[in-house]
């Protein structure tokens, strides 16, 4: 029986993944599913599904009647209940090496437009307010704290970035050692409190999962100086959006630059009408290069389990191999 792929992204394909199609025998299903019906429906009887923001819930997944892998176009996984995956034998797999670069970069961004109020002057010197224009406190970068919440790759390729402009950097993760931090110039504070309330720039980096969902309430923000900026270019729904706008309306931090919000591109969120607020509607991945990364990584980790046998690159479940083998004959190498 010819092995069948699922493609539930609305990216479209290229002429690559019909190229690796066909070295392992696969009818090839393009169909954008955003619901669960939609998923079920179409990849009930998948070997793999190709996915980026579509929920794999786990009643998707226990209709998933012959998927032996999930790959997610992205960093994110959050979309994916991996726990329910994990017993079902399906592999997950993310692109760990995506977009650091351009996620890195962002976030730079995010913070030099903060900290020089780049986005409010522009919007007051094209509507000709001088009367209203944001001005001071302003203060030069270096000798600034930065504070990195995680440290995994995109924070990593960060840090580099910052400390050229003479920013130095801290970073809490509660999953990383201090031998992680070796070599970069980093200092590893034991509690998010403590980075909180000595950092002049917050930049998250934290994966989503359910204990850390709303994990920037008013507390949180309370905890920071006045002065502060708050940078998320990872997960919205790591904030509490009423809470941040309360910090931003009330001053108990300076601004804040976000990629991402909770639901995405919510026009009508009070968050957009604030002036110490930048937001840019998810884009932070985005680049050239980056696109065509995005749309090729998933396919090779298709043909490394179905076509080669082996285990996906960027596995985020390894504990699945045990069930992996019991439930369909084979290991993996």
């Amino acid at each position: 029986m010819a092995l069948k792929v699922v493609n539930a992204t609305p990216l479209g394909e290229t002429p690559y993944d019909q190229e690796v199609m066909q070295r392992i025998g696969a009818e090839y299903v393009l169909k954008y599913c955003p619901t669960e019906d939609d998923l079920i429906a179409t990849a009930g009887d998948a070997d793999a599904v190709i996915t980026v923001m579509e929920p794999f819930t786990a009643r998707v997944i226990e209709n998933l009647k012959s998927c032996k892998v999930i790959a997610v176009s992205a960093i994110g996984y959050d979309l994916v209940d991996v726990p329910t995956a994990t017993k079902r034998g399906i592999c997950v797999c993310n692109a760990p090496e995506y977009c650091l670069d351009e996620m890195s970069d962002h976030a730079m961004a995010l913070l030099l437009a903060c900290a020089r109020r780049i986005v409010s002057r522009d919007k007051y010197i094209k509507a000709a307010d001088t009367d209203h224009m944001p001005g001071g406190p302003v203060s030069k970068l270096r000798g600034q704290t930065l504070g990195l919440v995680g440290f995994g790759r995109i924070p990593r390729t960060l840090v580099r970035k910052a400390q050229g402009f003479g920013l130095k950097v801290i970073a809490h993760d509660p999953y990383v050692s201090r031998a992680t931090v070796i070599g970069y110039d980093v200092e590893l504070v034991p509690t998010l409190d403590a980075l909180l309330e000595r950092a002049d720039f917050v930049s998250v980096h934290a994966a989503l999962v359910p204990e850390n969902r709303h994990m920037f309430g008013l507390a949180q923000f309370k905890r920071m100086k006045p002065t502060a900026c708050f940078i998320n270019t990872a997960r919205g729904g790591l904030v509490d959006e009423d809470a941040l706008y309360t910090a931003l309306n009330e001053g108990h931090i300076a601004g804040a630059g976000l990629d991402v919000t909770e639901p995405e591109m919510n026009f009508e969120s009070p968050l957009l009408t604030l002036d110490n607020l930048i937001y840019t509607g998810h884009f932070g991945f985005y680049s050239d290069t980056s696109i065509a990364e995005l749309r090729r990584f998933p396919i090779d980790e298709v043909e490394r389990v179905l076509g080669l046998g082996q285990w996906p690159y960027g596995l985020v479940n390894p504990q699945v191999k045990p069930t992996f083998a019991e439930r369909w004959g084979k290991t993996l190498v």
